[in-house]
């Protein structure tokens, strides 16, 4: 089995990362989780990923999609990966 080419980065006991994480699980999705500084100021490695030190953000390496916003994502791996997607 290859790497999940998907890495979510989050925090703990977050709601709207929890928003994400249930979506990829509902679809079956591997990911790679990446715990991240609950420093909002901290954040280096999410704003040097998405431009901005807010969580939830994913990277989705076979799209070349990185985003943040638990509701865009949301949208985006229903988008892409569910029923009517095309991966």
């Amino acid at each position: 089995m290859s790497d999940p080419t998907i890495t979510f980065y989050r925090l703990q006991a977050c709601p709207f990362c929890e928003r994400v994480t249930r979506t990829l699980d509902e679809l079956g999705l591997d990911y790679r989780s990446r715990f991240i500084e609950p420093m909002h100021s901290d954040r280096d490695v999410v704003k040097r990923i998405s431009g901005k030190r807010t969580v939830p953000a994913i990277v989705d390496e076979s799209t070349g999609v990185t985003m943040s916003e638990s509701a865009n994502i949301v949208e985006y791996l229903e988008r892409t990966y569910g029923d009517g997607g095309g991966a």
